[in-house]
């Protein structure tokens, strides 16, 4: 801690403050205010009750009308400050709606009514988290079932995908054969052909081989990437072809070779395609969106897809669920993030 504080309370013009020591802390706080601003804005509207989500103005923190008990009535009644004709402020609860005007009462004496126009009022708020938007979908949409096949999903794909890709790539970058080049650039060309051109021949095989409306179907078309091959394969020329010379000298298989050196060697460049794998599963929508029509089946993404409905879209459960889906992916990326830097910088060196 006193290194960090060492570095923040450092100054160009000594004790004084220099104006690039001004634009430094100007950039800085920009770009934390950028980066992490909707990302507050995010956590802080997913506890934000329906209405207050449909206000304009938006306000930053979950803000909601007090209500109070009244006697003489079942259900508490909100809380509004009113400015009388002779300026003074009273604290009124509002009994009824009735057009423009609000039929409202002090809650000491609520038996006789007042009379005041909306532009009047203006309602007494308090910081309220609605904590109801995280626990209502896991107990009116079965949302746990929809956890369970996102991680599942998820899971066994950057699983096949990591085995696979490491496969591919070890072949490309330490075995010498007619073709090699052109079956990378025919692999690398595979970038240029969206999701969207495929998808309907795509159907046609998992159809075909009644993976339609199984978590397989979702799982088997992605696990071969190009991206993930490239990545590995330039990241295992960097390692040295006489350590597989000196392991074939030792009678050990290829396989061997693959599994226990090559592998391990390459393994902050797999960190970095198992970082991207989970994101790339745990957010995909279109796919799992066309392969699965069980709704027992559905994973995260498309079960947030449920909340929108013909007429209107539950705002406060989407933004809620939204967070819940964010977080494996932070975890994740907070675990694995020390490869990233070492598994990319690498990548194009030999």
């Amino acid at each position: 801690m006193s290194g960090i504080a060492t570095f923040l309370t450092r100054r160009r013009g000594g004790a004084s403050w220099h104006f690039t020591d001004v634009l430094a802390w100007i950039w800085l706080l920009a770009g934390l205010l950028l980066m992490f601003g909707p990302v507050v804005w995010l956590g802080l509207s997913s506890f934000k009750t329906r209405a207050a989500l449909s206000e304009f103005p938006p306000t930053l923190l979950p803000y909601e009308t007090s209500v109070v008990e009244v006697e003489g009535f079942d259900e508490p009644l909100p809380l509004y400050r009113v400015k009388t004709e002779d300026g003074e402020e009273r604290l009124l609860v509002q009994v009824r709606r009735i057009g423009t005007v609000a039929q409202m009462a002090d809650p000491e004496a609520p038996d006789e009514i007042i009379r005041v126009p909306l532009v009047a009022r203006e309602p007494v708020r308090e910081v309220r988290l609605a904590t109801e938007n995280y626990s209502t979908p896991f107990e009116r949409y079965n949302f746990l079932r929809y956890f369970y096949n996102s991680v599942f999903v998820t899971v066994v794909a950057t699983i096949i995908t990591l085995i696979f890709n490491s496969m591919a790539a070890f072949a490309l970058s330490k075995y010498q054969f007619k073709g090699r080049t052109a079956v990378l650039a025919v692999i690398l060309a595979t970038l240029m052909v969206p999701l969207s051109v495929i998808i309907v021949p795509l159907f046609s095989v998992i159809n075909g081989l009644n993976l339609f409306n199984s978590l397989w179907g979702v799982i088997l078309p992605t696990v071969a990437t190009p991206t993930g091959v490239f990545l590995l394969r330039q990241y295992m020329l960097t390692i040295p072809d006489e350590l597989l010379e000196a392991a074939r000298m030792d009678h050990a298989s290829e396989w061997k070779i693959y599994w226990r050196i090559v592998l391990p060697l390459a393994m902050p460049a797999v960190a970095v395609l198992a970082i991207f794998s989970v994101m790339w599963r745990w957010n995909d929508f279109l796919w799992p969106l066309i392969v699965l029509s069980d709704q027992e089946l559905y994973t995260l993404q498309v079960g947030l897809n449920s909340f929108q409905g013909e007429l209107n879209v539950q705002w406060h459960y989407v933004l809620a669920m939204t967070v819940v889906s964010m977080l494996p992916v932070v975890v994740i990326f907070a675990f694995l993030q020390r490869f990233i830097t070492s598994g990319i910088a690498s990548t194009g060196i030999k």
